[in-house]
């Protein structure tokens, strides 16, 4: 092919001689005998070049010398591209090692199966070892893969080789389906099929999150990198307020350089509240080098106007030089339209002419508009001012600028001599009030400490006082405690001589109990225990079976909360004939119920 294509090459030198017309059905069959095609007997475009169309080249040719006729459509010719290459399926051979020998699988069974590869996997599950392999024989078969870090074999014909690098996994799954035969041995034992496949380590997983974890780190670090590289610059810090600083930013405020970085400068220690009596005069006199910019920053804004209105001026003469030669243009298109000369251009030069014609006209009609409109702009602004003034009315206005301008000047020396004068006032108040205190300092000083001492004294009285109170209360609240358990001990114990009594000498006790009754059945103090009397009395009434002490004082805590447990006993014990105290129980449930006897008195009666 290479040699044919040589071959045209050589020929095609001279193209001049080989040029034949496409119309011309016999060169067109000639054409397409050279190219080893039958001619099809069809007009149009020429297909192929005439370069390689050989004159008087016979295609039977071919059959007698054993010469391919050339094709242009065969791939490497330029015409068509090369088809896609088809992938070559991997033959797998024989392998031998020095204690065994590897067998490739048969090439038409379908390929081992594997599981998911995991994440960072450098280790391998090796299944179907033979009986007799050994860690030795495992670790010279799968050298070839890479470097082994470790080798755990089990018992049943299987083990786990780790790997230092992940591809030297893929190695080592190229050797799943090979047959194992240790030496030349036929026994089942020294024989096995072997399975690779991943295998999911921790040490795999670890070290590969490490590695996430680094990439991560370093995607950071470079995130942050550009993050700063792009951020813009931080302004500068502005240093704090001393007399030295303050002195320095004067001489700045009146550099005109450095005065935008100065006067922020002192606008951040004004906001700051750096301002106070004794920095007043300093901050003062850098507010009027401030103000004394504001005439430098007119008379800037003047020039910028002056070259505004004189950009404005050569804009307009440049727009009218434009503007005339658009006008020369448009003419030389009308003299081009008038019969003399539009009788000698061809109909297309017409056509263009006036095309052109228009086009010139729309931008001369835009260019006079925006002319006449900066114009009338001009003679707006003139009809502000009286444009018939005489040159003496001309000269008075000049003058009349210039004193105002001077009266302007005057009054501003006027305004910085006065806030002068009363800075300076201000300091002489400061030097007086300076001086008057340092006689007062001693007598001041005195009265301070006189008074803090007194009120130190009255703090400590009162917290003691406070104290006294706390203990006095706490006292008599112990000390009503004591009365009460006082007079419930007393009770206690006279009923327990009742009780002695009542065992020994049964007339006896009747004898007293006239004599208690008698002592006893003494008159009501007032209507409360009248009151009372009757609820204890109707409660008991309902309780047959008696009641004790705390449940009648529970009921009657409802009705009066700030009655006790020892008032209604002592009120009961009172009226012997009404209320009996009986026990109820044996041992540890021993318990004394008063019961309403009242009706058993009348009863015997």
């Amino acid at each position: 092919m290479a040699a044919a294509a040589d071959g045209l090459g050589s020929i095609a030198i001279d193209t001049t001689q080989l040029n034949m017309s496409v119309t011309d059905p016999a060169a067109w069959a000639t054409a397409m005998n050279n190219l080893g095609m039958v001619p099809v007997g069809l007009t149009g475009q020429q297909l192929v070049t005439d370069s390689i169309c050989v004159r008087g080249f016979d295609p039977n040719l071919s059959m007698m010398t054993g010469i391919t006729p050339i094709n242009p459509l065969l791939p490497g010719m330029g015409l068509v591209p090369q088809p896609p290459v088809t992938e070559i399926p991997v033959i797998k051979e024989i392998m031998h090692c020095k204690s065994c020998t590897l067998f490739p699988p048969n090439p038409n069974l379908p390929p081992p199966s594997t599981r998911e590869r995991p994440p960072g996997c450098k280790t391998v599950f090796v299944g179907g070892l033979p009986e007799n392999a050994t860690e030795e024989i495992i670790q010279e078969v799968f050298d070839q893969c890479g470097d082994i870090t470790a080798i755990r074999k089990s018992k049943k014909n299987f083990c786990h080789i780790r790997f230092s690098e992940e591809f030297m996994v893929d190695k080592a799954i190229y050797l799943s389906g090979y047959r194992m035969r240790l030496g030349s041995s036929t026994d089942k034992k020294d024989s096995g099929r072997l399975h690779v496949d991943f295998a999911q380590a921790r040490d795999d997983f670890y070290e590969w999150e490490c590695k996430q974890r680094m990439l991560a780190r370093e995607e950071r670090h470079r995130r942050k990198i550009e993050e700063d590289r792009m951020r813009p610059p931080s302004p500068p810090a502005i240093m704090h307020y001393s007399e030295h600083e303050a002195t320095l930013l004067a001489e700045k405020l009146k550099d005109d350089g450095k005065f935008s970085e100065a006067i922020t400068v002192l606008l951040t220690w004004i906001e700051r509240g750096e301002v106070n009596r004794r920095t007043a005069n300093q901050f003062y006199s850098m507010v009027q080098s401030a103000n004394s910019h504001v005439r430098r920053l007119m008379n800037e804004k003047a020039t910028h106007e002056q070259e505004m209105e004189q950009a404005k001026e050569n804009f307009k003469n440049a727009l009218t030089g434009i503007l005339t030669q658009f006008e020369q243009i448009v003419a030389v298109f009308n003299a081009s339209t008038r019969q003399k000369a539009w009788d000698h251009f061809s109909k297309a030069q017409r056509k263009n002419i006036d095309i052109w014609r228009k086009h010139s006209e729309e931008l001369r009609n835009a260019h006079s508009e925006q002319l006449m409109g900066i114009r009338r702009e001009e003679e707006m602004e003139m009809s502000d001012d009286d444009s018939t003034d005489n040159p003496s009315n001309k000269k008075l206005r000049v003058d009349e600028s210039a004193l105002a301008a001077q009266a302007y000047a005057l009054k501003e020396e006027n305004d910085s001599l006065r806030w002068q004068l009363d800075a300076y006032r201000n300091e002489v108040e400061l030097l007086k009030q300076e001086k008057g205190q340092l006689f007062r300092t001693e007598e001041s000083l005195t009265k301070d400490q006189q008074l803090q001492f007194l009120q130190q004294t009255l703090q400590g009285m009162q917290q003691q006082l406070l104290k006294i109170q706390e203990e006095l209360n706490n006292k008599k609240s112990e000390l009503e405690q004591a009365k009460e358990e006082h007079t419930h001990t007393q009770a206690m114990l006279k009923i327990l001589q009742e009780q002695e009594i009542n065992v020994f000498t049964v007339p006896l006790v009747n004898q007293d109990r006239e004599k208690n009754s008698e002592k006893r059945s003494q008159p009501l103090k007032s209507e409360k225990e009248a009151l009372l009397i009757g609820i204890i009395s109707t409660f008991l009434h309902v309780h047959p079976f008696g009641a004790n002490i705390e449940y009648l004082w529970s009921y009657m805590q409802q009705l009066d909360s700030k009655i006790s447990a020892n008032e209604i006993e002592m009120l009961l014990m009172k009226l012997p004939r009404m209320f009996k105290q009986e026990f109820s129980g044996v041992g540890a449930t021993l318990e004394k119920r008063w019961k309403f006897c009242a009706f058993e008195g009348i009863k015997t009666t």
